[in-house]
């Protein structure tokens, strides 16, 4: 048994290094597009991938308000996480949620890059109403997806492969989603090596689909526990994509290192401001090197991005510097003088 289930990882492998897209196909692709900014884009009323998407709380209306805002800085990409329990519990009404939030970002000029798995935070969750934000603390309430019960249970590899299927066959050729972002930071939550059969599946599954938008993984770790799954991430991504929240000299690096890949490059997120990864540190390099630039958080809100990870602030209602995010609820910014910046570069200052 364990033989049969290593031979079909190897040739899962196979198939997807087979199967992506040559260096020259993405490199057109991508000389095809605009420079993109935006941002991991999270409602301000939703405290998770849940809350987002499901019927009781799915708010069309903040989603416009703060695309809308989006729009005003130049904006022209978002990074949104689903989660499988949106779509099993309700598959047709979450379905229809999530083409309406593609109108809405297709209204305000603004395309998709669409994340399916993820390793980060809380292990458990339900369908249903969602937990309260825990005051101060970053992501109180972000919920892994598929989580450690099912992630490499083989009974639910099935559900979770029609889950991405469907998914991915009915937006396959829509022009509103800009890439699949197939697992975020797989590995993360100390699970290592152990992310990489779900890994493995997810591209071999996307590959079946052939989605005319690339498909991507993004490094985020550089730790030797982390080799391995870095390896396939780069080897089997059409473009690269990775995480970031250091200062411009240590990005730089990264940047110089994957360069020799050949491939276009996407930083899917960046900005954490008391490590030095700030809007006017970054965007200048991004730019320079024609990197797509998709910053963490947006409208402060329920997730409580603006306290820093490993920093919580219980009773307090706004650190002195905001970790991630840039806008208040009411519209005002968290800094003026951020704002001008990310308008330079978006050419949205001369166009206003």
């Amino acid at each position: 048994m364990k033989y049969r289930f290593l031979t079909l990882l190897l040739l899962i492998s196979s198939a997807c290094a087979a199967q992506r897209w040559t260096a020259e196909k993405a490199n057109t692709w991508y000389k095809s597009q605009p420079w993109y900014c935006g941002a991991n884009f999270q409602p301000s009323t939703a405290i998770n991938q849940l809350e987002m998407f499901q019927a009781a709380t799915f708010d069309a209306a903040t989603i416009d308000k703060e695309l809308g805002m989006a729009e005003a800085l130049g904006m022209n990409a978002m990074r949104v996480y689903l989660h499988h329990v949106a779509y099993t519990s309700d598959k047709t009404g979450f379905k229809k949620r999530l083409d309406n939030y593609l109108a809405i970002s297709k209204k305000h000029g603004i395309k998709t890059i669409l994340v399916f798995f993820d390793d980060c935070w809380n292990d458990e969750y339900k369908a249903g109403k969602q937990p309260e934000p825990k005051s101060g603390i970053h992501n109180s309430g972000w919920v892994r997806d598929p989580g450690t019960a099912i992630r490499n249970n083989p009974d639910s590899l099935k559900m979770l492969e029609g889950y991405v299927k469907d998914i991915l066959n009915t937006h396959k050729n829509d022009k509103r989603v800009l890439l699949w972002d197939l697992y975020n930071e797989p590995g993360n939550s100390q699970y290592f090596d152990e992310s990489m059969p779900l890994l493995k599946s997810v591209f071999a599954w996307a590959r079946e689909v052939k989605p005319s938008q690339p498909v991507s993984s993004g490094v985020w770790n550089w730790g030797p526990k982390f080799a391995n799954l870095n390896k396939f991430q780069l080897e089997n991504s059409d473009v690269i994509t990775y995480h970031h929240y250091g200062k411009p000299e240590e990005h730089q690096k990264k940047i110089d290192e994957y360069k020799a890949l050949g491939r276009p490059m996407l930083c899917t997120e960046y900005m954490a401001r008391k490590n030095g990864s700030t809007f006017q540190a970054i965007l200048p390099l991004l730019k320079r090197e024609n990197i797509a630039a998709i910053n963490w958080g947006f409208v402060a809100g329920k997730t409580n991005t603006i306290f820093a990870w490993s920093s919580p602030m219980p009773g307090v209602k706004e650190p002195e510097l905001w970790f991630h995010d840039i806008y208040r609820k009411d519209g005002s910014a968290f800094n003026d003088e951020e704002v001008k910046s990310i308008k330079q570069f978006t050419g949205k200052s001369k166009r206003d």
